[in-house]
């Protein structure tokens, strides 16, 4: 599958390894297997094909993890639900499957069904049965047996807002804090591994090494225009940015309307979705914030940094701002 984005990232996970753990009815040959490696080249990605009974999946898994020693396992649906439960490891499940059972009934999954991807061992059609059926009902059951405090920091959940399939934000919420949503269906499609997946990938391959981004704060009185809509070239920049800092969004905090606050955060999450998540600084003395740049229309000379003046003849749009930090080689 062509990468439609002409991208990749040559130092993401560079040198590691990452198991990718497919859905039901999918297989290891999965494009979104091949995407992973044609975004991270440097990177070895093993996506096996699991078998359909559970405990044997399961099983293939934890011998998976202990022979090949991971640094990231990413799972999507039913490989979420198996990826919460492979502990010690650092993971992201992607719109997880922990009602399989239910999900299995209520998606008309029952009877013959045909795998989607090609599978090594040549199977291409399996029969759910109700048996079947029980025997995901029970090892969903083991879910978050082994949550603890390091577990929790361990773990990423990504949940399509349009997922029309599993909806298990709130249960996983109950057991993880790092519950993110991100514009999106149930199918992990190009799209969104590129705008949502990729950014936590790379935040947790920053945490691996130890390594901390320039920081960049970006006021919240450059973001919109007059109808509150985003301003021109306004994305382009955000996305030139995330790949050599670290950006956070800065919006005033008034005492006597929290309700503003609200708002202000519903629209940084529409806008910029899984990337802004806790990237969000809410704060009426700006001048205290401690960071490399802040891009704002007003002037905070009090700010210890570098001061970007937004809409200043220097800095007119955003794509003046994309000109300064590209010169600047990502320093």
């Amino acid at each position: 599958m062509e990468n439609q984005y002409k991208k990749t990232f040559p130092d993401l996970m560079a040198g590691k390894k990452i198991i990718y753990v497919h859905g039901f009815m999918s297989a290891g040959s999965t494009h979104t297997a091949q995407i992973l490696r044609d975004y991270m080249p440097q990177a070895t990605v093993i996506a096996p094909d699991l078998p359909i009974h559970p405990e044997e999946a399961m099983e293939l898994l934890r011998n998976l993890v202990g022979t090949e020693k991971p640094d990231l396992i990413i799972g999507t649906s039913m490989g979420g639900m198996y990826t919460e439960m492979l502990y010690g490891i650092d993971r992201i499940c992607v719109n997880p499957a922990f009602q399989m059972g239910a999900t299995l009934t209520e998606s008309n999954m029952m009877g013959k069904q045909v795998y989607q991807n090609e599978r090594q061992d040549g199977v291409q059609e399996v029969i759910v049965t109700k048996a079947l059926v029980k025997e995901y009902r029970d090892m969903t059951e083991q879910c978050f047996s082994q949550v603890n405090e390091e577990e929790r920091q361990h773990v990423f959940g990504l949940f399509g807002d349009a997922d029309s399939v599993v909806h298990t934000f709130d249960l996983f919420r109950e057991h993880y804090p790092q519950a993110i949503r991100f514009h999106g269906e149930h199918r992990l499609i190009e799209k969104a591994i590129f705008h949502y997946l990729m950014p936590v990938v790379r935040w947790i391959d920053d945490r691996q090494e130890g390594c901390e981004r320039r920081t960049v704060f970006i006021d919240q009185n450059t973001l919109a225009d007059g109808y509150g809509k985003p301003k021109s070239s306004l994305h382009k920049a955000y996305e030139f940015l995330l790949d050599n800092y670290n950006v956070f969004f800065v919006c005033p905090a008034p005492t006597n309307s929290p309700e503003a606050i609200a708002r202000q955060q519903e629209w940084i999450e529409e806008t910029f979705s899984t990337p802004a998540w806790n990237h969000v600084v809410f704060t009426n003395q700006p001048q205290l914030l401690y960071g490399d740049y802040l891009i704002s229309s007003t002037g905070n000379d009090d700010f210890l940094g570098t001061t970007l003046h937004f809409g200043s003849d220097e800095f007119k749009t955003w794509e003046e701002i994309i000109t300064f930090f590209e010169r600047l080689g990502g320093q």
